[in-house]
C-alpha cells in the first residue's frame, strides 16, 4: 500500500501534462466517445499513451466479452475519425468480470498496464488511469502486481457517493468485486460518483449541433451517435458523464473534491463508512457549463503540442 503522505500528494490536482491511459467500455453508450475525443485533444494537459477496451453487458452486447470486443472496434472508429498523426495503441481487455475478489482476469490490456506502470519508478511522476467503465482491467492489474499501486493514480467514474444508501450504478454493478479490489487497494484514487455528480453533465442535440457541426469527422460522428438515441420528444437531454474524467485533469476546479475515507462496498451493494480507512478524493459536484465549453473548444481547434512531463 502506498505511503500515506505520498498518496495524498498524488491525489492533488496535477500541475503539468500527465501520462494517461484510458480504460473504456466505449460501445456501451455515447459518452465514452466524447471522453476519448476530449482527452486526445487536451494534449496540453494529458498525453494518452494507450487505450484499453473494458467489458460490459447490456442490450448492446451479448455478454462481457462481446461488449469488450465491440468497444475495441468502437475505439478504432473514434481514432479513425480523429485522424491523429500517431494514434495511441489499443488493447483488448478482460473477457469476463471478476469471479472473486482475489481472481484477476488476464488480458493484453492488463499486461500492458502492469508493464507500463512498473516501468515507472516510485520517484517518477505517476501514470494516470482514466477508468470510465467497469473497473475490471485495473483491478486485475492490481491483483497481478500490487506494486503498481505505488506508481499510478486512478480516476474512476462509478457508483454513488458514499453517503447514499445504495451504491448501485451501471459501472459498479457490472463488476462489484473489481470495485472492492480498487477501493481496498490503497491506490491513489480520484472517485467521481455517477449519480448525482457526473450526472450534471447533460446536453441536448440542439446544443451539440450548434457546436459540433463544424468540428470535422469526429464532431459529425459524436452528433450522429447522440441523435440515434434521441426519441424526438420535448425536453429530451442526454447525459455525457464520462467527460468528467478528462475534465478533472484539465481543471480540477470544475470538479470539486474532498478527502474521504475509502468506503467499504458491502455484499448487498451498499456503502459502509469506516473512519480509519485510507483516504481517497471524492468529487462532489461538476460545473457543467465550464466543462462543456472547454470540450467544444478543444474539438473545434484540434491538437496542440503537449508540454510538461
Amino acid at each position: 500500500m502506498p505511503d500515506p503522505v505520498e498518496r495524498l500528494r498524488r491525489m492533488a490536482p496535477p500541475t503539468t501534462c500527465v501520462r494517461l491511459v484510458i480504460d473504456t467500455d466505449t460501445y456501451n453508450e455515447v459518452d465514452d466517445q466524447f471522453a476519448l475525443a476530449y482527452a486526445l485533444r487536451s494534449v496540453e494537459h494529458m498525453s494518452v499513451e494507450a487505450i484499453y477496451a473494458a467489458p460490459f453487458h447490456n442490450d448492446r452486447s451479448a455478454g462481457p466479452a462481446d461488449g469488450m470486443l465491440r468497444s475495441f472496434d468502437e475505439i478504432h472508429r473514434v481514432l479513425q475519425r480523429m485522424a491523429l498523426p500517431s494514434p495511441p495503441p489499443v488493447f483488448r481487455g478482460s473477457e469476463r468480470f471478476l469471479l472473486g475478489k482475489r481472481q484477476p482476469v488476464p488480458s493484453e490490456a492488463v499486461s500492458n498496464l502492469v508493464e507500463r506502470a512498473m516501468a515507472t519508478t516510485p520517484t517518477d511522476p505517476p501514470l494516470y488511469i482514466a477508468a470510465i467503465g467497469a473497473i475490471t482491467n485495473i483491478a486485475s492489474a492490481l491483483l497481478i502486481e500490487p506494486a503498481i499501486a505505488d506508481r499510478i493514480v486512478v480516476i474512476w467514474l462509478g457508483g454513488t457517493p458514499g453517503y447514499e444508501s445504495s451504491a448501485c450504478e451501471f459501472n459498479l454493478q457490472q463488476d462489484p468485486e473489481a470495485a472492492r479490489v480498487v477501493f481496498d487497494s490503497g491506490v491513489p484514487l480520484i472517485w467521481i460518483p455517477c449519480q448525482p455528480v457526473a450526472s450534471h453533465l447533460v446536453t441536448t442535440t440542439y446544443e451539440l449541433a450548434a457546436h459540433l457541426d463544424q468540428c470535422g469527422d469526429i464532431g459529425q460522428y459524436l452528433l450522429q451517435i447522440v441523435r440515434e438515441y434521441d426519441p424526438k420528444t420535448p425536453a429530451w437531454s442526454k447525459v455525457i458523464w464520462d467527460i468528467a474524467a478528462p475534465a478533472w485533469l484539465v481543471n480540477a476546479a470544475w470538479l470539486p473534491t474532498r478527502e474521504v475515507p475509502s468506503p467499504v462496498l458491502t455484499d448487498t451493494l451498499t456503502w459502509q463508512t469506516e473512519p480509519d480507512r485510507h483516504p481517497i478524493r471524492m468529487a462532489t459536484y461538476v460545473h457543467r457549463d465550464q466543462v462543456f465549453a472547454n470540450l467544444f473548444a478543444k474539438l473545434s481547434v484540434g491538437a496542440n503540442i503537449c508540454v510538461g512531463n
